[in-house]
């Protein structure tokens, strides 16, 4: 009998994991040896974190990111067929969503391996319901660009979608927000909505959407934040 694939969720940030992480999630953490993650010595860290006991040195971890080839990555499922469970975690949030994870979890079906997610913060879809804005209709677009004109470039693109109903989500890297933020005020009209949903479910957390008007008039620091970012 084959293994299960379970899909591991991590805390977004901060050590306080229990405000976030079901004590069921945590169980079956506890009980897995085999770990495919993003990175290798975040992944110890955070299971130490769930455990202080967590036989870190009796457990296998497999490191899965963009640079990982296809083949390699199938290789990673041989516990799971051989009749072992598996843990497969992002480096924050809930794996599979802008997340390499999502190429092994294709595998997994692929090779008849029972996928199951278990519940967790994912700060994309946090965002979006306390948005205010469309959660019926919504298109995830992660990173933009980083060039300047190509960014602005989508930002009207997304724009003219989101005047159509659909929600726009996207995100950016902490030391990029401020210099983000700035090109969404050049680029967008006035009266486009705008939510800033940053550092979701940490102590500075901060949701609020406005009129692209008034966040000219009131814009919040946002270097080194995890945000994320909905247009409508």
């Amino acid at each position: 009998m084959k293994g299960r694939l379970y899909l591991i969720p991590v805390t977004i940030g901060g050590t306080d994991f229990r405000s976030v992480i079901p004590e069921k999630v945590i169980e079956i953490t506890r009980k897995l040896r085999f770990f495919i993650v993003e990175d290798i010595r975040s992944a110890r860290r955070y299971l130490r974190l769930l455990d202080k006991e967590f036989p870190i040195d009796e457990s296998q971890f497999f490191e899965l990111n963009e640079h990982t080839p296809e083949a390699g990555a199938g290789r990673y499922l041989e516990p799971a067929i051989n009749g072992a469970d598996i843990g497969l975690m992002s480096e924050a949030g809930l794996p599979g969503i802008a997340d390499p994870g999502a190429r092994l979890i294709a595998i997994a079906h692929r090779k008849k391996i029972t996928v199951t997610p278990l519940t967790g913060p994912s700060s994309i879809i946090m965002a979006l319901i306390s948005s205010g804005l469309n959660g019926q209709n919504f298109v995830f677009h992660g990173y933009l660009p980083v060039k300047t004109d190509e960014r602005a470039a989508k930002l009207k693109e997304m724009e003219k979608k989101a005047q159509g109903g659909y929600a726009q989500i996207f995100m950016e890297t902490p030391y990029r927000n401020q210099k983000m933020l700035e090109t969404i005020l050049n680029v967008c009209k006035n009266e486009t909505l705008l939510c800033i949903a940053a550092d979701i479910t940490l102590p500075s957390e901060c949701v609020r959407t406005m009129k692209i008007s008034e966040w000219k008039t009131d814009k919040p620091g946002l270097n080194n934040r995890l945000v994320i970012y909905v247009l409508q």
